[in-house]
């Protein structure tokens, strides 16, 4: 600017490094409309900021400290008299649609889309890269075998600013859980995700008129635990139509750090059964599997795996009924990479010792002595075990 306007520029603000400059886009509001086009309600449609806000991160991150990698060394950011300068984030904008990326780059001439393919295929890469490098954690916090059954606690922490998944009510995570026994032969699995890009056993992907509820113990594999949004339209039913939403009949997305459920305002309060559930609240959930042996011999494996899915297979569905080219071109695209419209985020493992564990030796334990006189003319010491269940 010196060099062709003799223009002096100067740093006016520190707006652009503050996640208020991200919250003026990402702070969405939908309108409803009835049949008349008239507008009857609004809907929060992604609120990742005031997520932010109500978390422990507010004080500690920013959303570009994320979504914006801090350059390391000292850089110019001008060709022309561009002075070293320490403090620079890339302007590469990691967010989470990697299913999107794909799809611009797959039908790219259908699409007009003007980027180059190696640079489509290192956006979507690399967006899949900071999905699965953010700090999350997966455990299998407890795992036996009691009463023909085995039992596991699974425990899922987000460690992200904000709920996971945020932003576009399209997004879902969910958990994926096999047992196998001895043999290695599947017993159970929870949550596979199918080739046509639906969740096996998933009421929604099933049937547009219902949706999963939120679980604090699965006993089934029909049973699928599902962090997601789903919004209601004015009579109380599911919907993917920004349009016709009101509300949403549940939001169990997995909250941040120091988000706190009872105090949160109405546009990114939990909702559903998740609201009454003590195990799910501020920086993760702890959900309960028992999961009937039958004949099968131990030990037995449990695998659990935390997948993650830009559009979910409902949203794409419900564009079907529509007589329209866009819409039944978007469908068409989605069925022909749905295969790879998930990816998996992280994985924890775990295997039981043996068949079924004696009671006694479930829990930790110390060892005391007792000591008692049989004779009074001969004493003997006697040294009994005795176990103490803390």
């Amino acid at each position: 600017m010196r060099s062709s306007s003799t223009f002096q520029p100067i740093e006016n603000s520190k707006v652009i490094r503050a996640s208020e400059l991200c919250a003026t886009c990402h702070t969405l509001y939908t309108r409803a409309l009835n049949r008349q086009g008239q507008v009857v309600g609004e809907l929060p449609e992604q609120m990742p900021y005031q997520e932010w806000l109500h978390s422990d991160y507010k004080a500690t991150r920013t959303c570009q400290s994320c979504h914006m990698p801090v350059v390391q060394e000292d850089v110019p950011i001008t060709a022309v008299f561009g002075q070293p300068r320490s403090g620079f984030s890339r302007h590469i904008f990691v967010g989470g649609n990697f299913f999107m990326q794909r799809l611009l780059n797959l039908y790219r001439t259908d699409m007009g889309v003007p980027a180059l393919p190696q640079e489509m295929d290192n956006a979507a890469n690399r967006t899949i890269a900071h999905l699965q490098s953010k700090p999350r954690k997966l455990v299998i916090k407890s795992l036996e075998v009691q009463n023909g059954h085995v039992e596991a606690e699974i425990s899922v922490e987000n460690m992200g600013g904000h709920k996971l998944p945020t932003a576009y009510p399209s997004r879902r995570v969910w958990l994926h859980v096999t047992v196998h026994d001895g043999a290695g032969k599947a017993v159970f699995e929870s949550g596979k995700l199918n080739p046509n890009g639906s969740i096996e056993g998933n009421d929604n992907d099933e049937d547009a008129t219902r949706f999963e509820p939120h679980y604090t113990e699965i006993t089934r594999p029909d049973q699928v635990q599902i962090y997601e949004s789903v919004m209601g339209d004015p009579n109380g039913k599911p919907t993917t139509g920004l349009l016709t939403a009101l509300r949403y009949l549940k939001d169990n997305r997995l909250l941040p750090h120091g988000f706190d459920k009872t105090t949160a305002d109405k546009d990114i309060a939990v909702r559903g059964e998740a609201e009454t559930d003590e195990n799910f609240k501020a920086g993760g959930h702890t959900i309960r599997y028992s999961v009937a042996c039958g004949d099968a011999q131990g030990p037995f494996q449990v695998e659990a795996e935390l997948w993650y899915q830009p559009i979910a297979f409902r949203w794409a569905m419900n564009l079907k009924p529509y007589d329209a080219m866009e819409p039944k071109r978007f469908v068409n695209f989605y069925e022909s990479m749905a295969s790879g419209s998930g990816v998996m985020l992280v994985r924890s493992t775990g295997a039981t010792n043996r068949t079924e564990e004696p009671a006694w030796e479930k829990t930790p334990y110390c060892w005391a002595f007792q000591f008692s006189q049989c004779h009074a003319r001969q004493p003997k010491l006697i040294i009994v075990s005795q176990r103490f269940n803390f």
